[in-house]
């Protein structure tokens, strides 16, 4: 089962798990089916991240609460850098096509991963929905995870950058709620901005201060999608990532998100790409 909460093994890992479908007797079985589970996923994430730099696409993994704004942002990235860079989108949700099918209607590929009951994707569900994607060409694969603020923390898909998104009406203390979410972030976008005035219970200052107190140096930019000019900062970190993608692919290196399921240099290093083959 899910480490954090409980919400089941996906289909994705029912095969490497429990290939017979059956369980292992003992107390000790939990414990040992979710460090296989973790060990088979962060695998599959290696491959994930060897087929993005072989194809020298830089994979962000974004991650929030539901209804904080991923899609609506990614509509906005896509209208301001259709022109500049190749986008192409995953989308995470337990059902419907809702938000692929937004992101279709902006011009850019989307594919749709339905979860069922897991409340995150993991590297097997990214390596499937790879199959329907064609990413020769593209500059950034955006991951939309699945809305939740634990689970999605805890598992690798292979994305070179992890960023989190933390909504106005969220309230300013969600970093303090959900520390591992905001530890394993290389960029945290504020969003809803525009609600400010009137949602004057939320502090920008307290919100960064919280994350501060997690010992985390990532940046904090504010955005709002009926802003455009609020997206300056946002739209000059993916450039400046792209760049670095890109000049990691000539150099033959590559990188991990910070935080979970990085290899034991240091978190969110860069360092040798290795080779990993398939069966």
């Amino acid at each position: 089962m899910c480490e954090s909460c409980g919400c089941g093994i996906t289909a994705g890992q029912e095969k490497p798990i429990r290939p017979e479908h059956e369980h292992m007797p003992g107390a000790p079985t939990a414990v040992r089916v979710l460090r296989h589970l973790l060990s088979e996923n962060d695998h599959q994430a290696a491959h994930n991240r060897e087929h993005f730099d072989d194809h020298g696409v830089l994979a962000v993994n974004l991650m929030s609460s539901p209804g904080a704004g991923k899609t609506s942002l990614l509509e906005a990235t896509i209208d301001a850098l259709g022109n500049e860079l190749a986008l192409a989108v995953i989308v995470g949700d337990l059902e419907t096509e809702n938000d692929a099918q937004r992101v279709r209607a902006h011009g850019v590929p989307a594919v749709q991963i339905s979860t069922g009951s897991a409340c995150h994707l993991d590297a097997h569900m990214v390596q499937a929905g790879l199959q329907g994607l064609d990413l020769e060409g593209a500059d950034i694969l955006f991951i939309e995870n699945v809305g939740n603020l634990v689970c999605p923390a805890s598992f690798d898909l292979g994305q070179h950058r992890n960023v989190t998104l933390l909504s106005v009406p969220e309230g300013d203390d969600k970093p303090a709620k959900y520390p591992v979410m905001f530890r394993t972030a290389d960029l945290v976008v504020l969003t809803k901005t525009d609600l400010l005035p009137y949602l004057t219970e939320f502090s920008p200052d307290r919100a960064e201060q919280n994350l501060r107190a997690l010992a985390s140096e990532v940046k904090l930019i504010r955005t709002s999608t009926r802003e455009p000019a609020s997206f300056n900062a946002w739209l000059d970190w993916l450039r400046a990532e792209a760049a670095a993608q890109r000049s990691r692919v000539q150099l033959g290196t590559t990188r991990h998100s910070h935080g979970v399921g990085s290899p034991p240099h240091p978190a969110g290093g860069e360092h040798r790409a290795q080779a990993h083959r398939h069966p």
